[in-house]
């Protein structure tokens, strides 16, 4: 059998160019260009000729440079917009003009200042204008969801008439709702007696969030190509996401039955390389190729994951170019999630040791958004494969300023027993240095004190190394908090544990 496809017709270097603050220059217009055509889409809309020189430059490159797509140029019903736009796509392999022309009353009453007449006049001389450069031409009807019926029939008959292949139906405001589109597009199909003879194109805009939905009600329609954009960028609130209709169309193919020559693999890199360019950041939840989209957090949804993936998966992530599925360790996972990336890290704790750890975990999880494998292996370090504390911290308190002397009060437990003191310092963890020394009473020395941050961002922990020495031995402690002042009293104590224990065993003893 046959397999029956959906054109797509890319207009990221035209109408997603028009985003706010998304222009680009013509060697990224190129860039994006070739990895559009790596994709696989049908159509490369590369701009609007007439626009400026720099458009037209645009259109020309990339006439010259991608054998096999399609390139269009846009242009306005007249002749020296088509003109200008051949001048920049004849040496195309595969060349469209694209044509438009208003058909909405209140956009023929208050912006073109013409009758209905005219306007189909208009748009039939100019499609047999452009017909006259080449075979493949396109015209779209601009407003055409708000444009009467019967007279949006009569135009698109006349225009495939005059020999456009392409004709699009726009929702150019993004005012339609997928029931009414769809209905749109079934009522040319049965009242424009010609509409055989062309393809039924469609684009839509995303005003009130249902581009996608209309464009996958217009496919169920008889719409054979969709318009959209990368990320779904463009005018005002964007078009319709080419990401999101592709997979769309392959993750329910039962329901549609119709293929794309798109290679999905390449989704997530070209929507990486349109942001990069642009400088429009993809929203985390965005469908299909945002941050979010393939990473699991809550406890539940991670358990069904571990057992099998299509518990809350739909599609994989390699399907449109993401490695793999992220578990998101943060404060909803649960226990199974936590244990299996602990493994994954080559932990396999017993379960009185993965119960002390997923408890620092669960609270250190309440103070950061996301919990990295640094961060697991500062917790298994820090309270799983350490040696038994002879000190332990109860409670810390600094104060700290310009214009305060630097206090540190500190309670330790030391062999059992509670010990509260106050410490002054010419910083705050020197104040809080000097105060447990004076509680333990150790004689060391601090050989060495740094600072790292475990993972990026302003809620990442802060992990603390000092070194001691003592009587000829040295040790090495560590310790983790976001407060790095809590870090570094940590790592003081474990380094005075490490101390108190080489004391009393070899080195070979020790872990």
């Amino acid at each position: 059998m046959k397999k029956k496809f959906i054109k797509i017709f890319d207009t990221t270097l035209r109408d997603g160019e028009q985003s706010p603050g998304a222009s680009m220059n013509i060697d990224e217009k190129l860039r994006v260009a070739k990895q559009l055509e790596k994709l696989g889409v049908d159509v490369i809309e590369a701009g609007f000729p007439i626009a400026s020189e720099g458009d037209f430059e645009a259109v020309r490159r990339i006439a010259k440079a991608v054998p096999r797509c399609e390139v269009a140029g846009l242009a306005r019903a007249n002749e020296k917009d088509i003109d200008r736009a051949w001048e920049a796509l004849k040496h195309a392999k595969k060349p469209r003009i694209h044509t438009f022309l208003a058909t909405s009353d209140i956009h023929l009453k208050y912006k073109l200042k013409k009758s209905r007449e005219e306007v189909l006049e208009a748009a039939v001389r100019a499609v047999k204008y452009a017909c006259k450069y080449t075979e493949n031409v396109e015209f779209s009807a601009e407003d055409a969801v708000r444009s009467d019926k019967a007279y949006l029939s009569k135009v698109v008959a006349a225009v495939i008439s005059a020999g456009a292949k392409t004709v699009n139906i726009p929702d150019t405001v993004g005012y339609a709702i997928p029931s009414e589109f769809g209905n749109l597009i079934k009522y040319l199909k049965e009242h424009v007696p010609n509409i055989g003879k062309a393809v039924i194109s469609v684009h839509c805009h995303n005003d009130l969030g249902l581009a996608v939905a209309n464009s996958l009600a217009a496919i169920q329609n008889g719409a054979g190509q969709v318009e959209c954009t990368i990320n779904g960028i463009g005018e005002r609130a964007g078009n319709a996401s080419l990401e999101e209709i592709v997979m769309a169309l392959k993750t329910r193919k039962a329901l549609f039955g119709f293929d794309t020559d798109i290679v999905t693999e390449q989704l997530y890199s070209t929507s990486r390389l349109v942001s990069h360019i642009t400088g429009i950041v993809v929203q985390p939840n965005k469908a299909v190729v945002g941050a979010n989209a393939f990473a699991h957090e809550a406890g539940i949804h991670q358990d069904g994951m571990l057992k099998e993936k299509a518990t809350y998966e739909i599609m994989t992530p390699e399907s449109v170019g993401v490695s793999q599925s992220a578990i998101v360790l943060g404060k909803h996972s649960g226990r199974h999630a936590f244990k299996a990336r602990l493994k994954e890290l080559g932990y396999d704790l017993s379960e009185k040791d993965l119960e002390l750890a997923f408890e620092r975990f669960k609270k250190l999880a309440d103070q950061k958004k996301e919990i990295f494998d640094e961060d697991l292996d500062a917790i298994v370090a820090d309270e799983v494969l350490r040696i038994p504390d002879k000190i332990k911290l109860i409670y810390l308190n600094v104060s700290s300023g310009s214009v305060t002397v630097p206090t540190a009060t500190v309670e330790l437990e030391v062999d059992d027993k509670k010990v509260l003191k106050a410490g002054f310092g010419v910083g705050p963890v020197d104040a809080v240095f000097k105060t447990i020394a004076t509680i333990t009473k150790t004689k060391s020395k601090l050989l060495r004190y740094s600072v790292d941050a475990i993972t990026g961002g302003t809620d990442a922990q802060g992990g603390v190394t000092v070194r001691l020495e003592e009587g000829g031995k040295t040790a090495i402690g560590q310790g983790t908090d976001t407060d790095i002042i809590v870090a570094s009293a940590k790592a003081y104590i474990n380094a005075l544990n490490k101390l108190e224990y080489r004391k009393k065993k070899t080195w070979t003893d020790l872990p």
